[in-house]
């Protein structure tokens, strides 16, 4: 992870999981970001613990109380975020927050996907809506012209499970309105990465792999990949991801996943 150096960095969904692993390794790293905003939707919550104690030991850990689903909560976020820079840009933007209904085919809901989609979809669009213009900043103050993650980068937290060719898993589960969500993720990471590259923006979507978390277990079945290993994976990956690389979609092992 040497060669990713940000300054700021803010991740969606961090109270567990994957979002969770990503906060601690971000302050493992030997030059970890000057801030470190862990967002959530209820950081006073239960299941905000173990991000309420790394927050008290890390001053440079930042937890801002976000609802990605909320355009109100993500304005009060992102003003949150810019007070804390005073002036200077957020360099590294992780769109993580997710939820999942296991709904087969025939029981999925105009209720369920409309909840599925505004969490895993459009939630990524708004918020990064509204922290462009400090991605922007961030670009704008950085000595190189080429697209990186140190520079200034969108990464949005997908899965193979929205690969239209791959269709990951699906003897395991349906999960229509997830699987909906993430081909639609997809498709707004390649926008985003059109839309944004004149800014000097990478955009880039990673497949984390079938992680032990909540999410991607069940009764019946244990996953390969621990989030360690994952999010381990994912940071170096991200510090390789050049201009060659804005609007893909890669593993946690830097391999192309069809879309």
């Amino acid at each position: 992870m040497a060669g990713l150096r940000v300054r700021s960095a803010l991740v969606t969904g961090t109270n567990r999981g994957i979002g969770l692993e990503i906060v601690k390794q971000l302050l493992q790293m030997p030059n970890p970001p000057e801030w470190i905003f862990a967002a959530c939707r209820d950081p006073k919550g239960e299941r905000a613990q173990e991000l309420q104690h790394l927050a008290s030991k890390h001053p440079s850990l930042v937890i801002i109380p976000l609802e990605v689903t909320d355009p109100a909560s993500i304005q009060a976020a992102a003003a949150r975020v810019r007070e804390h820079l005073k002036g200077s840009g957020l360099n590294l933007l992780i769109n993580n927050a997710a939820m999942v209904l296991n709904r087969t085919l025939d029981m999925e809901t105009l209720q369920d996907m409309s909840q599925v989609y505004a969490t895993n979809t459009i939630g990524p669009l708004l918020v990064s809506q509204a922290f462009l213009p400090l991605l922007k900043k961030a670009a704008q103050g950085s000595p190189s012209s080429e697209l990186s993650c140190s520079k200034a980068a969108i990464i949005n937290m997908s899965s193979s499970a929205g690969s239209i060719e791959e269709v990951y898993l699906w003897d395991y589960g349906q999960s229509v309105s997830y699987r909906c969500s993430k081909a639609a993720l997809n498709m707004l990471t390649k926008c985003q990465s059109l839309g944004y590259r004149q800014h000097g923006i990478l955009c880039a979507a990673l497949h984390p792999g079938w992680v032990q978390t909540d999410m991607g277990s069940t009764v019946e079945h244990k996953p390969p990949l621990t989030t360690d290993a994952s999010v381990q994976g994912m940071l170096n990956v991200l510090c390789s991801l050049s201009e060659k690389d804005t609007g893909t979609f890669l593993d946690w092992e830097g391999k192309v996943v069809p879309w």
